[in-house]
């Protein structure tokens, strides 16, 4: 298979496998998922879904949020981790939010970028699942699988997210970014399969004997 035969597969794995992905982090607006997908940072969705209902209960909204000590975030956040960091990230966004964006989260990937705490990954997440504008956020999970898969040359996130871009159409790449990262969590994990066992790599890489080894983000 060449590349575009090996992208046509792999998504045709994936409708079979996860047909209707849902959102795995917790939220009932763009700020509340603005704010879990900026704890996801080096964190599980899981322990993040654990941490937010404490904190939303205090504050879910920009200007509930800005009055919120940092010390009271931090204290609620820890086990996240990082918690220093993201304590005040999270005060100072959402006093910016309140002064620059009239108390809405931004629907640009400038303004996000800008935002403390928000990177390019943070602010893709928020496009597409907040906002469903199309974005292919690329995490751990889809740089180990693009490379088992063969269809980046993995040198770094941001060529990874290049190439499935060129390979995807962009009507498909939300709905892909959930599909990979659940294939990668529940059939290609970091720890396993190494592009050789689970039903796309072994597809995909037939003939291979050794393992892939991932270039790391």
């Amino acid at each position: 298979m060449n590349k575009i035969d090996r992208a046509k597969f792999a998504k045709k794995e994936l409708d079979k496998a996860f047909p209707n992905p849902p959102i795995p982090l917790d939220h009932d607006s763009v700020f509340t998922l603005l704010i879990a997908v900026l704890l996801s940072a080096q964190c599980t969705d899981k322990r993040v879904n654990q941490v937010t209902p404490e904190l939303f209960s205090l504050a879910d909204n920009p200007e509930e949020m800005s009055k919120l000590r940092v010390d009271q975030i931090r204290k609620i956040i820890r086990p996240c981790g990082l918690s220093p960091k993201k304590s005040k990230a999270i005060k100072e966004l959402s006093k910016i939010l309140l002064s620059e964006h009239k108390g809405q989260v931004p629907e640009d990937f400038e303004s996000l970028e800008r935002l403390p705490g928000v990177g390019h990954k943070t602010a893709s997440v928020v496009m597409s699942q907040g906002f469903g504008c199309p974005a292919f956020p690329v995490d751990t999970h889809i740089h180990r699988l693009a490379q088992r898969w063969r269809l980046t040359n993995g040198k770094n996130v941001k060529q990874t997210e290049k190439d499935l871009k060129r390979l995807f159409n962009k009507e498909d790449w939300n709905k892909l970014h959930l599909q990979i990262i659940m294939y990668g969590r529940e059939y290609c994990s970091a720890r396993d399969c190494f592009g050789l066992t689970c039903s796309i790599c072994s597809k995909i890489n037939k003939e291979r004997k050794r393992p892939i080894k991932t270039k790391k983000a």
